[in-house]
């Protein structure tokens, strides 16, 4: 029998419980299969307000009951309504007989159905109306009518006999995501820390595409992967966290390469120019040379200076062209993340501290503000004209390499509080909550992420407006997209807002219309995408993203026999829907796992919860697990007598050969790994005790490498051309789907 946890507050009520069930909110959540946790009536209630519902008495809890059954009951649609590749959606099917659909298509045409006597709606060609459904039609007769609508979100008015109505969003999706070209390998870096002799104290795009070259070229590479390039709050520091950005439909122009913007080359003050390169020489060398860490702060202060004597330079008119097309293209949602940046200018990066007219995108305030503020709005849309340039560049620069997916964009799960898209996009967000995790076995506590959720009820109710055209937007210029935390998409852990983690509740999201939206603009994109799937997953969602194409996260230290005896899983049984590597920008680098590094490195900062021995004694005996399979596996002995090198290039080596010995349609290196690199990106845990997002890729003395020489580098040759060979050999063996 499962064991059942009680609420940490008041028990809810029965009315509270379902009043709850009816918004999404769930009441309770199973941790694991043998055991319930039940959330507080205060969780409940402050989850509730924040999706507009009154639940903060009994009667109130009551009455609003009430009203939801009510409306549930008399509801002819739901807000939105999903079609997957013409199968009759069960909305529809469940409409009354003889119920008369008008579809208005997102291409402009207009289509007339009714719901037939079997159950589905039967349409004309367009602008003619369906009359009634033929006599020869049968109950159990398939129906391929809405085959016949073109991909897209469109707009559904019903009418019931009786003369009800309703409108509603409709989404024709593919029924799968495009797979992966064959299978291929790939790089995985933090681009900020990928610097060159040509970047400005942190990577840019500039070493992106520079980058993808030389993989895709030399080595056959099918891809690279980099953290998230979302634009971030401005700030003294600035966070470093990609995670945490101030907007994701729009790129950080900190990440520009300057002198490859076509105008630099006109700035008339050279002697300037000269000043500026002489200083970003400056910051490059404290970085390679010195062992600095990356001043994201620095660098930007430099590039803004220099951007904006670049700006002084009038576009030509190709430029200028190109230019108008992209702030046509991009609409309000530009305008409003210029707007937002002009004002942080003026008056902090924190929205909420700003006079009270501001506060509101729409107000009669903020518009004379933009208006006053006009040449620094127009700035900020020129830097997103610039960045957007040079991101799809690098796309271009991936796929002329011979890269089949080329740039791997990464999504974080949310935006900062203080941010552009938590003020222009205010209606969207659940006020007061914060994203995290409830408590887990690696963390008794749980967790607070510091992001607002999207409220699903508003995504529902605009056709999911906002996250269609932020898909739309990273897909411009990325061959595939990872999604952080992809199980968000069906649910995410609610926190109040100064209440403690464990007080809050999960809250479900439409995945099947979240899912259909990520198909339609993926296939139109001809992109792939990765979920990241590790940790605790709900039963099904697994199954839920195979059935679309949506490809998974396989790490090799997690990757064992759970339901058997936790053996480390061998090859042949790990999943192909997935990207398999070695490890994240949030776990160990692999020489740092095989030599226990990474426990001495969390005793040094007081991150262990158990005695150094018993960790040791761990995380040895798991390594050893791992050694164990892949000498039976032939793999060490093979790696060994390869290039010469050391045993721990050899184990890295080998642990790679394993990768590829697996079904995975992609297989991801981490480019640290290549150089031996002892240093995680990201320490979980800590925020003033590690310099988390600002390391460059450095070699295992801890020595900085910059771009040139990881090129040269025999190690990481070594370890890319058994990639390389492995993909190449395995590659006619995949099954492309």
């Amino acid at each position: 029998m499962a064991a059942s946890v009680p609420p940490p507050g008041p028990a809810p009520s029965e009315d509270l419980i379902r009043l709850a069930e009816l918004h999404g909110v769930a009441p309770s959540y199973r941790p694991s299969p043998d055991r319930e946790v039940h959330a507080s009536a205060t969780a409940l209630t402050r989850v509730l307000a924040a999706l507009g519902v009154d639940a903060s008495t009994p009667a109130s809890a009551r009455a609003a009951r009430t009203a939801r059954e009510r409306e549930l009951a008399g509801r002819l649609l739901p807000p939105t309504v999903v079609c997957w590749d013409g199968a009759t959606p069960p909305a529809l099917a469940a409409l009354p007989p003889d119920t008369a659909l008008r579809v208005e298509t997102e291409q402009g045409d207009t289509w007339h159905a009714r719901r037939g006597r079997d159950g589905h709606p039967h349409l004309t060609a367009p602008g003619q109306d369906a009359g009634p459904p033929p006599a020869s039609a049968r109950d159990d007769a398939p129906s391929s009518a809405l085959a016949r609508l073109p991909y897209g979100v469109h707009r559904l008015t019903v009418t019931a006999p009786d003369g009800r109505t309703a409108d509603a969003h409709l989404v024709v999706a593919p029924p799968r995501l495009p797979a992966p070209p064959g299978r291929s390998y790939g790089l995985l870096v933090q681009l900020y820390s990928l610097l060159s002799h040509r970047s400005w104290g942190m990577g840019d795009l500039g070493d992106l595409a520079e980058l993808a070259a030389w993989a895709g070229r030399t080595l056959g590479a099918g891809f690279v992967q980099v953290n998230p390039l979302h634009a971030a709050v401005p700030g003294s520091p600035t966070d470093p966290s990609p995670y945490r950005p101030s907007s994701r439909r729009f790129p950080d122009p900190v990440h520009l390469r300057v002198e490859e913007v076509p105008e630099f080359a006109y700035v008339e003050d050279r002697q300037r120019v000269t000043a500026l390169l002489e200083r970003a020489g400056r910051l490059r060398a404290a970085v390679l040379d010195k062992g600095a860490l990356i001043d994201r702060d620095a660098v930007w202060e430099l590039k803004r200076e220099a951007l904006e004597l670049v700006r002084r330079v009038p576009l030509g008119p190709g430029r200028r062209a190109a230019y108008a097309d992209f702030l046509a293209g991009q609409g309000r949602a530009l305008e409003d993340h210029a707007t937002w940046c002009a004002l942080a200018e003026v008056h902090g990066a924190d929205w909420r501290r700003w006079p009270a007219e501001l506060r509101d995108p729409r107000s009669a305030g903020t518009a004379r503000a933009r208006a006053e503020l006009m040449d620094r709005v127009d700035f900020h849309c020129w830097l997103a004209w610039l960045t957007d340039t040079q991101l799809t560049a690098a796309q271009r620069a991936a796929r002329e390499a011979g890269m089949p997916v080329g740039v791997i964009h990464d999504l974080a799960v949310g935006v900062h509080p203080d941010g552009a898209d938590a003020w222009a996009q205010q209606e969207y967000f659940a006020a007061g909550m914060s994203v995290g995790a409830p408590p887990d076995a690696f963390n008794a506590r749980g967790q607070d992420w510091g992001l607002p959720p999207w409220r699903p009820d508003r995504l529902a109710a605009s056709g999911y407006a906002p996250y269609r055209m932020l898909l739309r937007a990273l897909f411009r210029y990325a061959g595939a997209l990872r999604i952080d935390h992809v199980m968000g998409l069906f649910r995410l852990w609610w926190v109040p807002g100064g209440e403690p983690p464990t007080e809050g509740a999960y809250v479900r999201y439409d995945a099947e219309a979240m899912l259909a939206v990520l198909v339609l603009e993926a296939s139109r994109a001809g992109a792939v995408v990765i979920g990241e799937d590790l940790g605790t997953v709900e039963p099904g969602v697994r199954e839920a993203l195979r059935e679309r194409g949506v490809l998974g996260t396989s790490v090799l230290w997690f990757e064992r026999d759970w339901a058997g005896d936790g053996r480390p899983l061998p090859p042949e049984r790990w999943r192909e829907d997935c990207l398999a590597t070695a490890t994240t920008h949030d776990l160990p680098s692999t020489a740092a796992r095989l030599s226990g590094e990474h426990v001495e490195l969390r005793d040094r900062l007081g991150l262990l919860t158990r005695p150094l021995e018993t960790e040791r004694a761990e995380a040895a005996a798991d390594t050893g697990e791992w050694l164990e399979l892949l000498a039976r596996l032939g793999l060490l002995e093979s790696a060994g007598g390869g290039t010469g090198g050391p045993a721990e290039e050899a184990e890295v080596r080998a642990v790679h050969r394993f990768l590829l010995r697996t079904p995975a349609r992609l297989v991801g290196v981490w480019l640290p790994d290549g150089v031996g690199d002892r240093r995680p990106q990201n320490l979980p845990g800590t925020w003033d005790q590690y310099p988390n997002w600002r390391l460059p890729v450095a070699d295992a003395e801890g020595r900085p490498v910059a771009l040139e020489e990881l090129a040269a580098s025999p190690r990481l040759r070594a370890l890319l051309e058994v990639l390389r060979d492995g993909a190449r050999d395995a590659g006619g063996a995949a099954r492309d789907d």
